[in-house]
């Protein structure tokens, strides 16, 4: 089903329409704006690893008393396709490759901290604009659970306990962008690389943990005819790109050809080959983490 408050294009030309011209998704179509592909209604067990034994955030002491959540106003805004409000504290960990191996899948409406026992700054639900929302655990601390935020940079929200299910995840990507390089893990190991283009200059790919919000088709020949994944970032600058992508996210995706891999030639969006791109679809859940550095201090040694 359409998205339509997440297209930027449906606001302005309506990016399903035939008569979007190749030349206008040639300069500018390089960030997603469009509908997200819904996944089933009940949640999606059946290809989750078990969780890592390993943990990947901190736990509570048993004598910390657990602060308790104020309660939220029906008026705050609902997390969406559109940036998130002000307000949220940074990722302290934004660079941080090390897997992120539990989502949360709220249940039901639940509301968004500043900080444990902190301020209710908006609401998540169980979808995101109709599609199923996972977002990774990044922290734990005195009974709450931090997550990446979706619809923004670089920033964790805070939920109080229960009104969500915890989900294992077992991939991660982690982009370099000194390299152009991309690779997929699983379970903490490379599976595979591909070459990357990545953001222009003044429209660089954002830095930091991100995740893979959900999917969406092509709008247009030149993405190979292949499935987009929409990312939880959206550009540092968006002033910076074109006017009718004001609004998108960061994608992952392919293009109608390989000539520019290796270079900096999109809009902040991150590209890989047409095989590539159909793997980390088949593969690679919602949810899963994604992050962006310049470079790993290690190269990855894929099996």
């Amino acid at each position: 089903m359409p998205f339509d408050r997440m297209s930027p294009y449906r606001r302005r030309a309506g990016w399903i329409a035939a008569g979007i011209a190749v030349p206008v998704l040639l300069a500018a179509a390089l960030l997603v704006g469009q509908a997200l592909t819904p996944r089933s209604t009940a949640p999606d067990r059946r290809n989750v690893a078990a969780a890592d034994p390993t943990p990947s955030s901190v736990e509570q002491s048993p004598e910390e008393s657990v602060p308790p959540a104020a309660p939220a106003p029906a008026s705050l805004p609902v997390l969406d396709y559109d940036p998130a409000p002000k307000g949220f504290p940074p990722d302290p960990a934004t660079m941080d490759v090390t897997p992120l191996t539990e989502g949360v899948h709220p249940t039901r409406r639940i509301a968004a901290y500043d900080a444990p026992g902190g301020r209710p700054r908006a609401f998540l639900e169980p979808t995101l604009a109709g599609v199923e929302l996972t977002v990774p655990i990044a922290e734990r601390r005195v009974g709450w659970t931090a997550v990446l935020l979706p619809s923004a940079n670089r920033r964790l929200a805070w939920l109080a306990p229960g009104g969500f299910d915890t989900v294992a995840l077992r991939d991660q990507i982690v982009v370099e962008r000194k390299a152009h390089r991309l690779t997929w893990y699983r379970s903490g190991k490379a599976v595979r690389s591909w070459e990357t283009s990545l953001g222009q200059s003044g429209q660089e790919t954002p830095l930091g943990r991100t995740f893979v919000l959900g999917r969406t088709p092509p709008p247009g020949e030149v993405y190979g005819g292949v499935d987009i994944y929409a990312l939880g970032s959206v550009p540092d600058d968006p002033e910076a790109v074109p006017t009718g992508l004001r609004g998108a996210h960061i994608g992952l995706h392919t293009w109608y050809n390989d000539d520019e891999l290796g270079e900096n030639t999109t809009n902040g969006c991150i590209r890989v080959n047409r095989s590539g791109q159909r793997e980390l679809l088949a593969e690679v859940r919602p949810g899963s983490s994604l992050v962006v550095v310049d470079q790993l201090a290690t190269p990855p040694a894929t099996a």
